[in-house]
């Protein structure tokens, strides 16, 4: 399989070889969420974890570009039918990148649509990406002087007017309007490619964008599946676990051929002669295991729960982001005790565990999945409930 092959090649060239994205394109991922009317599949959440997961098994980084290719193929459904078009018409398969939250760009209004400019980090798989969705903050023409340069100030933004609140919309730009800028050098998921992009007024008609809010909340519309009106922060958390479940997965893997392996003087297996490996084993399959129930039964709720009442949905949401980060933490946890446990060849640069653990730190640090707001979200729909 070409992800497998190209994993390390990936990791350290930060960037995924094309054979990969064209491997991750056939298997659907792309189209995945598309509406069927341009071809697509409107698959299901439960669905898309499983198939991301196994990519992740053999690549984390391609795994995380395949679970966003997908997510931003339902961002997508939520431009208007012409949009649409202009993205689906010719092929479901088309890559989409995006940067969302924060929105960094600003965007003024100018005959039949938009002139947008901004500066967006860590979009990922930006670099085989054929458009891109980029969130913006609307501004008057009169507010031209704090759009100017590549940046924004968001910290102005709305500063105009005391109290008043930003409207947020998200454009859909053909990769080759924008500038990428080689800025992806992390300590994990390397391969993603997740650089820095650049619009310096690029001209957007009305039908390529739509409010963000409508994304957020899950707004229904004319074309939109029960895929597409789930709010975002229902399913956030397991596009971004999805690679997480698979690099814990090859850590596991990985850490098991060592530790079967005769080695030192006795020419004795670690698995076999230390109770300590043994415990690490168990507590590491464990908590993975662990992880993955939680992952699975969360992508059941994004996938069944009845939208159309709120209490219920409410609850969902914060089920999900609860569990979701949770079974994050089991995961990095599970890895790290792999990680002190293994012998000194399998921390080695080059190595698979090495790999994965830095890949884990590193899918674990995003913003969606952090136990702390995910926590408090929990608690004031645990308080609502008993009230």
């Amino acid at each position: 399989m070409a992800v497998a092959a190209g994993a390390t090649a990936a990791d350290s060239e930060r960037c995924l070889a094309p054979e990969a994205m064209d491997a991750l394109t056939r298997a659907g991922f792309s189209r995945h969420f598309v509406p069927r009317r341009w071809g697509g599949d409107e698959r299901t959440f439960e669905e898309l974890l499983t198939r991301a997961a196994a990519v992740g098994d053999a690549c984390a980084s391609a795994a995380w570009c395949a679970a966003l290719y997908a997510a931003h193929g339902r961002f997508a459904a939520y431009l208007p039918y012409e949009g649409q078009r202009d993205l689906w018409a010719m092929s479901p398969d088309v890559r989409i990148a995006a940067g969302i939250m924060p929105a960094n760009g600003t965007a003024v209004r100018v005959s039949a649509g938009w002139r947008l400019r901004g500066e967006w980090s860590c979009v990922s798989g930006v670099g085989f990406a054929d458009w891109l969705l980029l969130a913006a903050v609307e501004q008057d023409a009169d507010q031209r002087s704090t759009a100017s340069g590549a940046g924004t100030d968001r910290r102005r933004v709305g500063e105009d007017v005391p109290g008043s609140r930003p409207v947020v919309r998200v454009f859909a730009v053909p990769a080759a309007d924008v500038r990428v800028c080689d800025s992806w050098h992390a300590t994990g998921v390397r391969g993603t490619g997740s650089h820095t992009v650049v619009a310096s007024g690029v001209q957007v008609p009305d039908h390529r964008s739509f409010p963000l809010t409508e994304l957020l909340t899950g707004a229904p519309g004319a074309g939109r599946g029960r895929c597409h009106v789930v709010p975002a922060m229902l399913c956030a958390g397991l596009i971004f676990a999805a690679a997480g479940l698979g690099a814990a997965r090859h850590a596991l893997a990985a850490w098991t051929r060592w530790a079967v392996r005769p080695s030192g003087p006795a020419g004795v297996a670690p698995l076999q002669a230390d109770g300590a490996a043994r415990a690490a084993l168990a507590r590491s399959s464990a908590e993975s295991e662990a992880a993955r129930l939680l992952l699975e039964t969360a992508a059941g709720r994004a996938d069944g729960v009845d939208l159309a009442d709120v209490r219920a949905t409410t609850r969902a949401v914060a089920l999900n982001r609860r569990d979701t980060a949770v079974a994050t933490d089991l995961l990095v946890g599970a890895v790290e005790r792999l990680f002190r446990t293994g012998g000194v060849h399998v921390r080695e640069d080059d190595g698979e565990l090495q790999r994965c653990w830095r890949d884990l730190h590193t899918i674990a640090a995003h913003g969606v999945l952090s136990l702390g707001p995910a926590a408090d979200a929990y608690a004031d729909a645990a308080a609502a409930a008993v009230r």
